[in-house]
């Protein structure tokens, strides 16, 4: 019976049905994809956002710019405007010339405090620039010596003002101790600034304080996350094609193969077959392809279970409708000697039953007896050997004996067999060439290596077999017997149980006539079995 396919499209509403689950969020494989992908992205991107390396490396090299700006502003401002021997004073007017005859970056803010903490000058002021700064409140009696005079009296301050406040506050009273102070602080405006404070020093007299500012991190940082964006747009295209793309080639051939099988598994077809997914060289080509060659040959042991239950039918009833003749004839004859030919039929149809059911029932369980059989290297000489000698110690009258041949063959012949079907074949094969064999006769088993094979042969003096039929000895339940023999003493399922078994250990069994002077002298089976 001829197996159905699973075409591409097995049916209308399956295909729509796939078609329709195609797009990745339609499909819980294609959503797994996109989640991993975009998650992957957003990792990504996150880091490059949030971690703030780019933003701890404008720092550092803003706090090394402003250091390396400021030594050189108060050296100048130690050259001109330091006056006193041996104590030195700060000229505050002449220092705030010198600021104010430099040219500072609107992003920049210097201010200059003297030693008494007082503010003399702020770049803000002379340039006309003013920060609009909720001020802190008025210092105290008693409180730190530093009176910025950009303080006011206490008027609800902001708790932002207060704090970015006593910040510069420390970090003025830092370098007044004589060391180089840099900080990133908050203004009362709520803006970050690097900041460094540098104390004026003439010999080892602290004469006041120069404060730089920056206050373009923050722009900076921005602008590069801008200029991030278009970026982040083309890898999120880019992540969403892919995982569109990886849907089509991944997701939707799984989804395809899922509904081929279960067409299978509802019995609606009979193997599985996508020559477009199967010609695909990637590992869902392999699954295709193997999805296939598993569903074909499931396909072919059902072929094959259904021929043989058909056979073992025809066969069975064969004897039972002899049985049945037999038995409603009986009633009618009333001698004894034609009662005794009945009753000697009945006996022949009832054993010849019996060896059909006994040899069908070896069939059946041949392919699980096979699975669980565990296979070990097993050298087929001794084998072969034991075997024939059993047969020769059990020869009865007239049966013909049987003799093992064999060359030196330089080593043992090994298989990977279990020696059970292996045995099954050889006595399959001895036991269907004596039946052939003339009284008296003689039948010879040979052995033998050839490359990487090893060859074993049964030879028999037959009749031999016609050409039309070297092929045909081999398919169950197939019989033709010399004249004379016994009926229904064989079952035909021998030699189709030593192909298959040879079948299963990777060998092969074939027949063929021996000849001598142009005659038919006998017939010759062979076994080729791979070396282990």
């Amino acid at each position: 019976m001829a197996s159905d396919t699973v075409t591409a499209n097995p049916d209308p509403e399956a295909g729509a049905h796939a078609r329709r689950r195609v797009w990745p969020l339609g499909s819980r494989l294609g959503r797994l994809i996109v989640v991993l992908n975009l998650l992957g992205l957003a990792i990504l991107v996150g880091g490059a956002l949030v971690l703030g390396e780019l933003r701890q490396g404008l720092i550092a090299a803003r706090i090394d710019s402003l250091k390396l700006q400021g030594a050189l502003i108060a050296s100048v401002i130690d050259q001109t405007a330091t006056v006193g021997e041996p104590e030195a004073a700060l000229e505050a007017d002449t220092a705030a010339n010198v600021l104010g005859s430099l040219t500072i970056p609107k992003s920049q803010r210097l201010r200059l405090f003297d030693a008494d903490g007082h503010l003399l000058t702020d770049t803000y002021v002379v340039g006309d620039r003013v920060e609009a700064d909720v001020l802190p409140p008025a210092r105290k009696p008693g409180q730190s010596r530093f009176s910025f005079n950009f303080a006011l009296p206490d008027r609800h301050p902001s708790k932002r003002a207060a704090a970015a406040h006593e910040a510069l506050e420390r970090e003025v009273l830092g370098a007044m101790r004589g060391a180089v102070v840099a900080d990133v602080r908050m203004t009362a405006s709520g803006r970050r600034v690097v900041s460094v404070s540098i104390p004026l020093q003439h010999v080892q007299q602290v004469l006041g304080v120069l404060t730089l500012e920056a206050g373009d991190v923050d722009e900076i940082i921005a602008a590069e996350r801008e200029a991030l964006i278009p970026f982040i747009l083309i890898a999120i295209g880019v992540t969403l094609l892919s995982s569109l793309l990886l849907t089509q080639l991944i997701a939707e051939p799984v989804l395809r193969l899922a509904r081929a099988a279960d067409r299978v598994r509802l019995s609606r077809a009979r193997a599985i077959q996508l020559p477009d997914l199967a010609r695909r060289n990637d590992e869902l080509g392999d699954l295709a392809r193997s999805l296939e060659d598993m569903t074909h040959a499931l396909s072919d042991r059902m072929e094959a279970i259904e021929r043989f239950a058909a056979d073992v039918a025809h066969e069975l009833r064969n004897p039972m409708t002899s049985i049945r003749s037999a038995v409603e004839t009986l009633e009618l004859v009333k001698q004894v000697a034609q009662r005794e030919r009945l009753l000697a039929i009945l006996k022949q149809d009832v054993g010849r039953l019996d060896r059909l059911i006994t040899d069908i029932s070896n069939a059946s369980r041949l392919d699980a007896e096979l699975a669980r059989e565990a296979r070990r290297p097993l050298d087929l000489q001794p084998l072969l050997s034991d075997i024939c000698a059993f047969y020769e110690a059990t020869v009865q009258p007239g049966e013909a004996h049987v003799r093992f041949i064999s060359p030196p063959l330089g080593g043992p012949l090994r298989v990977s067999a279990s020696d059970g079907p292996i045995g099954q074949v050889f006595r399959n094969l001895i036991d269907n060439a004596r039946s052939f064999s003339p009284t008296g006769g003689e039948v010879r088993v040979g052995l033998h290596r050839q490359k990487t094979d090893a060859v074993a042969t049964v030879d028999d003096d037959g009749p031999g077999m016609p050409p039309e039929n070297l092929e045909t000895v081999f398919e169950r339940f197939y019989t033709s017997r010399p004249k004379g023999a016994a009926f229904g003493a064989n079952s035909g399922l021998g030699l189709a149980i030593a192909r298959q078994i040879a079948r299963a250990h990777g060998g092969a069994i074939h027949a063929e006539n021996r000849q001598a002077e142009g005659k038919v002298v006998g017939a010759r089976f062979t076994v080729t079995l791979p070396l282990a």
